[in-house]
């Protein structure tokens, strides 16, 4: 293997690369761009990547990594700088990866990092070169590194079958027609663009690259360029949603014609249904689907009946933020208990460990056989996802929790998305995570951390704390079971994320440890441990949140 690193964001040359490493015999490694110069040398160390594509607004960043792995190397040590993953075999030394930037193709910056730049390579490249064929498509095509929440990074590996498989099924499953126009929200180094760099040329589409991901650009491409498709995380309907009028435009009809709906293909933690019927209402089509890294991509989508039109708008919204069926190039999929490896009961209720199989998945973690023999299991043919979910009667999935923020008080099993979801039913919430506290009776208890949107969008003494713990606490007792009621509510101006925008609820968790409820439902807290670095929590809707779509 042979890899070459690419740092950028979603750019024509973004793009191109996916054709021309393969093309070259390489191996792509689009590495996140929202990650800090420690991350990215430890991604470049342990991908031994020969070659590093730097975007000019990521000179500085790279220029740091790289001075980062040249001490590691100076000092013959890892005790500074890069930290050694416990995943990657001791070496002493790393050869540096040959350097090319990226520079603006229309307003030039002359920014470089070493002498040479991506627009003249290619010009001065052989038009007449003709790659070799693929002998054999079980040879890797990409590097991808998983956004390491709770440990270091793992490099996953997909193979060209697998990336051409997982193309194949979301070309087919979400019925993307010839010569579409599909605008880049979701950040390309995310699962290769959920495999749609490949996907939408192989539809003969044309291509909308978007730097920044803001409301004015979102809403004036879809404009000019009449976009049919896109996908996104769900942080990306808020941002859609809460553009300020100046910003806004009237997708439905375009040059005085009625427009179809933009499809928008969405992942991430499931949906709540109040988010999709806004959405919708705008002029989009909501498609949810299912995936992680490791499936390349989406492996669930929820697709759609026609009866299903007919119900209610609330109905309609609560089946789609289901995350469905397998795509159709995954050989299974099921839910079952790890313990006896027996599919639960499709009650909608039982709930266990979400299982897939199919050459879509990974080939395995780069250099790191005990961390791929634990995802596959004894057998090596589930690989197990990590995420709890149960089977309605209809065979669609839905997902209930991951398997660590599963709240067990009482003996009484609480899905936090379940209670999540309530919280973003409230008109005020803007973003809620629910994660176990301690409690001296049941033994954990949820206790909720909400952000809030402003009462007047409109309006600069706009009030966000107006809203009170106990007036939360009452909405979700008219709406639940008392047990699966939050006894704490804590209020942030922002939840704290990871480098891909996921909410860290690891660190919630930390957080929450500190709130103990006692038998009389009073809280006492250790205010000494809840103390809360504002330096861990992303603020804004800025470019660098937007690159967020947690687990697919």
């Amino acid at each position: 293997m042979q890899q070459v690193s690419v740092l950028a964001p979603n750019i024509p040359a973004m793009y191109e690369m996916h054709f021309a490493v393969p093309m070259a015999g390489a191996v792509l490694n689009t590495i996140n761009t929202r990650l800090d110069a420690k991350n990215i040398a430890t991604i470049l160390r342990h991908s031994e990547a020969k070659v590093f594509f730097v975007d000019y607004e990521y000179v500085s960043k790279a220029k740091e990594a790289l001075r980062l792995l040249m001490d590691n190397n100076n000092n013959n040590n890892l005790k500074k700088g890069v930290p050694k993953p416990t995943n990657q075999p001791h070496s002493t030394t790393f050869s540096l990866p040959l350097v090319i930037v990226i520079d603006d193709i229309n307003t030039p910056t002359r920014i470089r990092l070493g002498e040479l730049e991506y627009e003249q390579m290619v010009h001065h490249g052989n038009p007449n070169y003709f790659p070799e064929g693929i002998q054999d498509e079980w040879t890797p095509i990409a590097l991808n590194y998983t956004s390491g929440t709770t440990s270091e990074p793992k490099g996953v590996v997909y193979s060209h079958r697998g990336a051409y498989l997982s193309t194949l099924s979301l070309i087919l499953g979400w019925e993307m027609g010839s010569e579409p126009v599909y605008l880049w929200t979701l950040p390309m180094f995310h699962c290769n663009g959920w495999t749609f760099t490949w996907g939408v040329a192989a539809r003969g589409g044309t291509n909308v690259c978007l730097r920044t991901t803001a409301a004015r650009d979102i809403y004036r491409n879809i404009v000019v360029h009449n976009v049919t498709h896109m996908c996104c995380a769900p942080i990306v309907f808020n941002i859609i949603l809460e553009a300020k009028q100046s910003e806004r435009i009237d997708i439905k009809v375009i040059n005085g014609k009625r427009k179809s709906p933009v499809e928008i293909l969405t992942g991430g933690a499931p949906p709540p249904a109040s988010l999709l019927e806004q959405i919708e209402s705008l002029g989009f089509h909501v498609t949810h689907a299912y995936g992680l890294t490791e499936a390349t991509g989406p492996a669930l989508v929820c697709e759609w009946k026609k009866e299903w039109n007919m119900l209610p708008k609330k109905e309609q919204a609560q089946l789609k933020a289901r995350q469905g069926v397998s795509v159709l190039t995954m050989a299974d999929v099921d839910v079952k208990n790890l313990e006896t490896m027996e599919s639960v009961a499709r009650d909608g209720r039982t709930m266990g460990e979400i299982v897939l199989k199919g050459s879509g998945i990974m080939m395995g973690y780069f250099k790191d056989h005990k961390a791929s023999s634990k995802a596959f299991g004894k057998n090596g043919d589930w690989f197990k996802t990590g995420d709890v979910g149960v089977i309605h009667p209809d065979g669609y999935l839905e997902i209930k929790d991951r398997s660590k923020d599963v709240i067990i008080s009482g003996g009484e099993n609480i899905s936090s998305v379940e209670v999540e979801s309530l919280l973003y039913k409230h008109p005020r919430v803007l973003e809620a995570a629910v994660v176990a506290m301690p409690h001296p009776r049941w033994g954990e208890t949820p206790c909720a951390f909400v952000s809030l949107r402003k009462n007047n969008n409109n309006s600069s003494s706009s009030k966000i704390d107006d809203v009170t713990e106990a007036e939360i606490i009452a909405y979700c007792r008219k709406n639940l079971p008392h047990f699966m009621v939050p006894k704490v509510v804590k209020f942030m101006e922002e939840l704290p994320k990871t480098s891909t925008g996921k909410i860290q609820k690891f660190e919630l968790r930390v957080m929450a440890k500190v709130f103990v409820q006692t038998k009389n439902n009073t809280t006492t807290v250790n205010k000494k441990s809840c103390q809360v670095s504002q330096n861990s929590i992303v603020g804004g809707y800025n470019n660098e949140q937007v690159l967020a779509a947690s687990r697919l």
